[in-house]
């Protein structure tokens, strides 16, 4: 054979390209890939101020957007091109306000083409106390950019601080974000420096209690410090790991042989901004990427996304998944600026009443609340920036203690003046829209949650005292009385079955009337307060010291007491506020430990205590309220971050990690309750973040204690950060109820504290031609008891394009089918994210909009009529 012919040679050439491709796959098929992410931390108003910040954030944009083009002009390849990370959709927020349409449309394309990334959270924010409402509306704006551009956003990051509650998980999956990554600081910090090197998984599942899930990398921080690094926080499992991008390599080199690293053939760093202002730094990235590349490892300029998506095809299937909080740390510090957090969160739940009426009106107006756009994207911005991470006031040359809390309370300003505007708006447009009919003042009284109730109802009200207060609809007269809150005088009536999402009219004629006797009897040294439920005594500086549930014959107070803020000796002095047929009130006032009033309220018929508690002067130290209850060894539940958790271990059959957690604190959102077998006790808090279960430390739960220590205020994380002295000031409104049960149903403890926060909300009726009835209306009802209307209202992009929104949370234990009936018949219905994106269409017939919601899970709608 002749081994020259031209079939020979094609045949070897086409052997050796063969050849050569087979061994180029099989190279790559055996390296493991290195994911070098960029990005400039951002640590808003603690080394910069505003103005400093913006300024950055455009340059830095501009310069990132340059630089991906000169890399793909080049013809660098893929992996070496330049890409950068925003942590914080904010970057983009201040890029639209201040750049042109071309300019934000080339933004957009390089964020199409992944060369720049966006998270869905507003910045790097501390979210251990952050209501669930709070979490979505902070993410708003992401999903207006995901529907204004057409964009796949699928990132969110909870960055610096050492702990991440269980329910963000679920808050930030049905969202829409897909993938996360963890780094910490291990700094300004009592969580104990070994504790991060704890980790057992460091790339997992992170799962909520209604199965969403976070694909998380959240490294251990047990590496040395890089070269010409400053601290453990710029190595793998810090917020700036990859700070040295060549050091970065060989870690992650080193990352692939640990022991708790499970094989891996993907490992990644990422961060680069660390604290300055602004960085602009590729080339470190591409020259990583270029020169530490070989046949065992493929290095790769990240964004992030390809990282997880890397691991997601190649690991995802075997991943743990893990469902349990770290507790809080830095989460703490919006406790040093107590009275402005809780303005937070009660212009958050008054906004469910405002919203609600919002989308009773927008069918007859259109254009109502169109004035407010502006003010209600703030608002939204402002739910993504009020926790920011950096409260810690340790960079005080910089920005001062006085110019981060001025900061933090131009940003309720931003929330409040929205919700105000529009609650007050609401009210008035409701009222025209109502039927007036009859001779005497009409006025409504509405419920904003999703399920029928009986509550007081106070109406604005300074007329005649002789008067007759009837219910329209069954035109029978209902007890009423006269008081005054904060020097305006309201009509106090008992409003009784009222319907979900919807009113009443009640209506006020001249006479006398029925003569009801007062709501609860109160003893002669103004001591003891009894109605048909309980029998409460309290002492002179409004603590309860006895509290007996009379349906049940149980003591509820403990060894201390209830509301006790440390006074010990309860001095003070006890009068009767208001005596009347609906309420009797009892105030309390003392100057034992700080000047404060109590006010304890028992009701007609309802079954909870109400505590309204002011401290009326500035304290420097930290200020809990003890409510020590008669319980031997219970189990506590309490509402986290967009999850009702059990505060135990999870070696205990709770959902505290039992490594690499802080337990002194634990989050306080709408309630908890401490329950025995077949008796428990719920506490009601409006505007508290945290409480200490017992005697819990930083490093040990006290698990089985009876006593909840709410935390009132103070530089709780440690003793040297956060804002100095409340910022000076003197008036903290903070507000309770309690209530009894035989049997802890989650769903059922949630009403409670909801209608305990939520009043009716009441307003004068002039619509002499309304378009809703002149008696009774119920918006919507849900089938299943376990499932609660979470949020109502008109859609981002107005009612007329897009219907209304609801968001529903099934806190069962088991799957709901449920229905959520409508007054009026359905003519399109969706499934979307949390940031109201479509994901699916939504079954419904007629007025029935069928739904399927996971246990513990929240599902949120659109509907057009």
């Amino acid at each position: 054979m002749r081994h020259n012919s031209p079939k020979f040679f094609l045949l070897k050439f086409s052997f050796s390209v063969l050849s050569f491709l087979i061994t180029a796959l099989y190279v790559q098929a055996q390296q493991k890939r290195i994911y070098l992410a960029n990005d400039d931390h951002t640590d808003y108003m603690w080394d910069a101020d505003e103005t400093t910040y913006r300024d950055a954030f455009l340059k830095m944009l501009d310069f990132y957007i340059r630089k991906a083009d000169s890399t793909i002009n080049i013809g660098l390849p893929s992996d070496q091109q330049s890409r950068f990370n925003c942590d914080g959709n904010f970057w983009l927020w201040t890029y639209e306000q201040n750049k042109t349409p071309l300019e934000v449309s080339k933004l957009i394309d390089k964020i199409k083409s992944g060369h720049i990334s966006v998270p869905f959270n507003a910045l790097a924010s501390c979210y251990g106390g952050t209501p669930a409402e709070a979490v979505l509306r902070g993410m708003y704006y992401a999903g207006s950019l995901e529907r204004r551009f057409k964009l796949d956003l699928n990132l969110a990051v909870s960055m610096e601080n050492q702990t991440l509650p269980l329910g963000l998980a679920s808050l930030w999956s049905g969202a829409g974000a897909k993938y996360s990554w963890k780094g910490i600081c291990g700094c300004a910090t009592e969580f104990g420096q070994e504790e991060p090197s704890k980790r057992e998984n460091e790339v997992y599942w992170y799962t909520g209690l209604d199965g969403k899930k976070i694909l998380l990398k959240w490294y251990s921080l047990n590496d040395t410090i890089p070269p010409g690094g400053w601290g453990l926080n710029q190595s793998l499992g810090g917020y700036a790991e990859a700070r040295n991008p060549f050091y970065a390599v060989s870690a992650c080199k080193k990352k692939f042989y640990a022991t708790n690293y499970k094989n891996y053939e993907v490992a990644g760093a990422f961060g680069y901004g660390y604290d300055g202002i602004q960085t602009f730094n590729s080339d470190d990235f591409i020259n990583a990427a270029k020169t530490a590349t070989d046949q065992s490892y493929r290095v790769i300029v990240s964004n992030e996304q390809d990282f997880f998506k890397d691991f997601e095809s190649t690991h995802g299937t075997t991943l743990p998944s893990l469902t349990q909080t770290y507790g809080n740390d830095w989460d703490l510090l919006c406790a040093s600026l107590a009275e402005t957090s809780a303005q937070v969160k009660r212009s958050l739940e008054r906004l469910r009443s405002a919203e609600s009426m919002a989308t009773l009106i927008a069918p007859y107006n259109i254009a109502f609340g169109t004035s407010l756009d502006s003010a209600r994207i703030k608002a939204w911005m402002g739910y993504g920036m009020y926790w920011e991470h950096d409260w810690t006031n340790d960079n005080v040359k910089v920005i001062s203690s006085s110019q981060r809390a001025a900061w933090q309370i131009k940003i309720e300003a931003q929330i409040t003046d929205y919700t105000d505007k529009l609650y007050d708006s609401t009210i008035i447009e409701l009222g025209k829209q109502i039927r007036k009919q009859g001779t005497g003042q009409r006025f409504f009284v509405f419920n904003p949650l999703s399920w029928n109730r009986s509550d007081y109802a106070d109406y604005p009200y300074s007329g005649a005292d002789n008067i007759i207060v009837t219910d329209v609809t069954t035109k029978s007269r209902v007890p009423h009385q006269a008081i005054t809150k904060n020097g305006i005088s309201y009509l106090r009536i008992l409003a009784s079955d009222m319907p979900s999402i919807g009113y009443r009219v009640f209506e006020i004629q001249p006479g006398e009337g029925t003569a009801f006797p007062d709501a609860a009897a109160v003893s002669s040294e103004n001591t003891v307060i009894e109605n048909n439920r309980y029998k409460i005594t309290i002492n002179k500086a409004g603590a309860l010291t006895s509290m007996i549930d009379k349906k049940n014959k149980r003591e509820c107070i403990g060894t201390g007491k209830a509301n006790d803020l440390g006074s010990f000796s309860g001095t003070g002095s006890i009068t009767v506020e208001n005596r009347g047929p609906v309420s009797v009130t009892l105030k309390a006032i003392s100057l034992s430990p700080v000047s404060h009033i109590s006010r304890i309220t028992l009701y007609k018929d309802l079954p909870r205590v109400d505590i309204d508690n002011q401290i009326t002067d500035n304290f420097i130290d930290i200020k809990k309220w003890e409510f020590a209850f008669n319980l031997n060894t219970p189990e506590t539940w309490h509402e986290e971050v967009g999850a009702v958790i059990k505060a135990k271990l999870t070696s205990s059959g709770g959902h505290y990690s039992p490594v690499s957690a802080s337990y002194k604190y634990q989050t306080l959102n709408h309630f908890a309750s401490v329950n025995e077998a077949s008796y428990g006790i719920t506490l009601s808090n409006r505007d508290c973040y945290f409480m200490q279960l017992g005697n819990s430390t930083f490093s040990s739960l006290d698990e089985t204690s009876n006593t909840l220590n709410v935390l009132a205020g103070g530089r709780a994380a440690n003793s040297y950060t956060g804002l100095v002295n409340q910022d000076g000031d003197k008036l903290f409104n903070q507000s309770f109820a309690i209530s009894t049960h035989t049997s802890f149903n989650k769903a059922t403890e949630m009403k409670i504290a909801l209608e305990h926060q939520n009043p009716f909300v009441t307003g004068t009726i002039t619509g002499e031609s309304g378009h809703y009835p002149a008696t009774t209306y119920s918006y919507l009802s849900i089938t299943d008891p376990d499932v609660l209307l979470w949020a109502l209202k008109p859609a981002e992009e107005g009612y007329a394009a897009r219907g209304i929104i609801g968001r529903v949370w099934n806190l069962g234990s088991k799957a709901s089918k449920s229905s959520i009936i409508f007054h009026n018949n359905i003519a399109e219905a969706w499934k979307t994210s949390h940031v109201e994106t479509d994901i699916s269409v939504n079954p419904y017939s007629g007025s029935y909009l069928k739904t399927s919601i996971p246990a513990q899970a929240m599902n949120t709608y659109r509907v057009k009529f």
